[in-house]
Order: C-alpha cells, then sequence, then structure tokens
C-alpha cells in the first residue's frame, strides 16, 4: 500500500505537501464560514469559490506549457511561496477588522492565478519523484494525504475559529507552508524537461490538445472529470449553509461533515493504493461515478446529522475513487515530454469547470434552496453517468 513511499524523494515530498494540504483547508473552512458570516449570502459563497478557480480555467493550459518547459521543482517552490504570502496577508486584514467581502474576492482570484501555475507541474512531478513503476500507487498515495488533510483540516478549522479566531487559521495555513518548501529544497529532481523551447506557446498548446483529441478514450476521461467539476463537487461550497440551515449543527458541526468526507475519500483512496495495477479499472470506475452521485442525492435528503456524516463519507471514498482513476490511466498512457499539458487539460477540466460549477449552486441555492440545489446536481451526475456507461462500453469492459 506505501511502496512509493519507500522513495526517499517522494517521502519527503508528500510528508510536507500533507502538513501544507491540512493548513490550506484548515483556512478553506475558516473563510467559507468568515464568508458567511460577513454576508449571509449563498450566492456569495459561489462567487468566492468562482473567483478561486476561473484563473485555472483561463491559464492552467499556459501552466502546462510551463511545466513541459522549465524544472517542475523550481514551479513549485515559486508558487507555494506565493500561497503563503497570501496566507498572511488575508490574516492580518482579518486580525486587524479591515477585511471585507471585497478583500477576500481579491486574494481568492490571486490564490486562484497561483494555482493554475502550480496545478499542472504538481500532478505531472509525481512521475519524475517515483519513476513509472511506483506511479499508480504514488498517484493514490498523493489523494490520501489530500484526503489527510481533508479529514484532520476541517475538524482542526471546527476547533481554532473557536480557540485562536478567523485571523489565527489564516497564520496557521501560512507557517504550514514553509513544511513543503523546506522539502522541495531538500529534495533532487533530475530535469526531464524535452520539450523544444523554441516552439511558440501556441504551438506547444496546439499540439497537447491534438493529442487529447486524437485518443478518443482520453477525451472521455475528461469528460467525466468536467461533470464531476461542473455538478458533482460543489456542494463543498454549500456546506456552511447546510449545516446552517438545514443540519442547525454550527461551525464545530460544519468542520465533522466537512471531515466525514474526507474520510471517507481517504479510505477511497487507500483502497487503490492497495489493489495496484488490478484488472477492469473501467467497471470500477463506473460504479464509483454512480456510488458517487447516488450518494450525493441521498445525501441532499439527509434531515438527520447521523445519516448526513455517512452519506458524506460515501460521497468523498467513492468521488476520490474515480478522480483518481481517471489521473492514473491519464498518465499511464501519455509520455513524458507532454504530460505537463495533458495534466493542465485535466486540471481545467477538473478545477477550472468548478467556478461555473459553484456559480450554478450558488444561484439554484437561492433559487430553490440548499437541498434542492444538491439533488439536482446529483441527479443530473448521476444521469451523465448511466449514458456514459451504456453509450461506451469500450471504457465500461476495457482494461
Amino acid at each position: 500500500m506505501f511502496s512509493s513511499l519507500k522513495v526517499r524523494n517522494f517521502r519527503v515530498y508528500w510528508f510536507g505537501m500533507l502538513v501544507s494540504l491540512t493548513g490550506t483547508w484548515i483556512q478553506a473552512v475558516a473563510q467559507s464560514w468568515l464568508v458567511f458570516e460577513l454576508t449571509k449570502s449563498a450566492f456569495l459563497l459561489g462567487v468566492v469559490g468562482f473567483l478561486t478557480y476561473i484563473p485555472i480555467f483561463l491559464l492552467s493550459l499556459f501552466g502546462g506549457v510551463l511545466a513541459d518547459r522549465v524544472n517542475k521543482r523550481n514551479i513549485l517552490i515559486f508558487t507555494q511561496i506565493a500561497f503563503m504570502l497570501l496566507a498572511f496577508i488575508l490574516a492580518l486584514l482579518t486580525q486587524l477588522k479591515l477585511i471585507t467581502p471585497a478583500q477576500i474576492m481579491v486574494i481568492a482570484l490571486l490564490n486562484g492565478v497561483v494555482m493554475a501555475f502550480d496545478a499542472p507541474s504538481r500532478q505531472a512531478v509525481v512521475v519524475e519523484l517515483v519513476g513509472k513503476t511506483h506511479l499508480l500507487n504514488a498517484i493514490a498515495l498523493n489523494s490520501a494525504a489530500f484526503n489527510s488533510a481533508r479529514i484532520i483540516g476541517p475538524a482542526l478549522a471546527g476547533v481554532f475559529v473557536s480557540t485562536v479566531g478567523m485571523s489565527g487559521c489564516f497564520y496557521i495555513n501560512g507557517v504550514s507552508f514553509l513544511a513543503v518548501i523546506a522539502a522541495l529544497f531538500l529534495i533532487k529532481i533530475k530535469n526531464n524537461v524535452r520539450n523544444n523551447r523554441n516552439n511558440r506557446v501556441w504551438q506547444d498548446l496546439k499540439q497537447g490538445l491534438g493529442f487529447i483529441k486524437s485518443h478518443r478514450p482520453i477525451l472521455l476521461l475528461m469528460a467525466m472529470v468536467g461533470m464531476v467539476s461542473l455538478f458533482g463537487v460543489s456542494y463543498i461550497i454549500l456546506m456552511p449553509v447546510f449545516a446552517s440551515e438545514v443540519l442547525k449543527v454550527g461551525v464545530r458541526g460544519l468542520g465533522i461533515l466537512m471531515s466525514s468526507a474526507g474520510a471517507g475519500a481517504l479510505a477511497g483512496a487507500l483502497l487503490l493504493a492497495r489493489l495496484g495495477d488490478f484488472k477492469h479499472k473501467g467497471r470500477f470506475l463506473i460504479s464509483s461515478s454512480l456510488v458517487f452521485s447516488i450518494s450525493l442525492v441521498l445525501f441532499s435528503l439527509s434531515r438527520n446529522y447521523l445519516s448526513a456524516i455517512f452519506f458524506l463519507a460515501l460521497v468523498g471514498g467513492a468521488g476520490v475513487t474515480a478522480v483518481a482513476l481517471i489521473n492514473t490511466m491519464l498518465q499511464v498512457n501519455v509520455s513524458d515530454e507532454i504530460r505537463g499539458r495533458v495534466m493542465s487539460v485535466f486540471m481545467l477540466t477538473f478545477a477550472g469547470i468548478m467556478p461555473f460549477g459553484n456559480l450554478i449552486a450558488g444561484g439554484l441555492t437561492q433559487a430553490l434552496g440548499v437541498s434542492y440545489a444538491i439533488c439536482i446536481s446529483g441527479i443530473i451526475c448521476t444521469v451523465f453517468f448511466l449514458t456514459v456507461s451504456r453509450l461506451s462500453p469500450a471504457l465500461r469492459d476495457g482494461p
């Protein structure tokens, strides 16, 4: 299950990233609660989510070109420092009671710009850290780190908001970036950049998009990621509203709800790591996608706190299994020369489309209520994945 952690470079990077991601989740929960306290608006929660991820939609393809041209480790050092500075700025403004919704939106937008260049390199650097032998296991363990942070971070946020305050949560996140920055300085990566730097940026973009277009299975996998992003994961931005207005459990209850989704996701990621290179990945992918979407519908109908926790755990587990499988199936079918650009499209369809999903979710919540908004999203995902299963037997019954 943990074979890729035997590789020193990946082990150092993985533990540093785990600390940093935990801080990021502490900030995410605290920031959502702060926006809701300042505005009492579900729609503005959606706007903040939109501003966080829209730069990925606009800029991540260029981040992929950069990842194929420049040492990915150097890119990541720069982006992690930028994230750290933005966290400290948010913390200081909050501590001085100068923070406004407009300032939160600007900081969210700047974080999104940094993420657009960080995400493709972060996805593509894994093979340089572990090699192709441990690639599947490393991708699963990366998901495990992310979702361990989803368990720890929101739970800590629920405690820290009531003890050290919102600004304290943001300072903790800023400090947490020191772990991954130190890790990046400690590791040594052979520069696998082979792309011709004499090419124009548009030539590189065209080459990457042409590769995806000419490989129908890859195109279909990207479409599945896009559906999860547009309608599936937008429930996260609505969690403060659901916790406050439907379940009436407050910020600590919100932390536990978010952690339950993270616990399920961690279980799903570890299951993938344990299974290794198993057969019938296509069937497992379709099954996981359907469990994800149906559980989302059942969660939206929950009025009991414990049942909501249970269904969120299923949502988290099935969702991360599906996305990690897609990530793996993409990476094993691309060459190093084009990996950054392919993963930038993966991030565009996952995180880049997310802002539009957040806006749709915020608008539906404003018009119909949070339960209806989440239920409609789950139904749309269910219909889409059933259609994919029926019309694409090659994917469903593939290796």
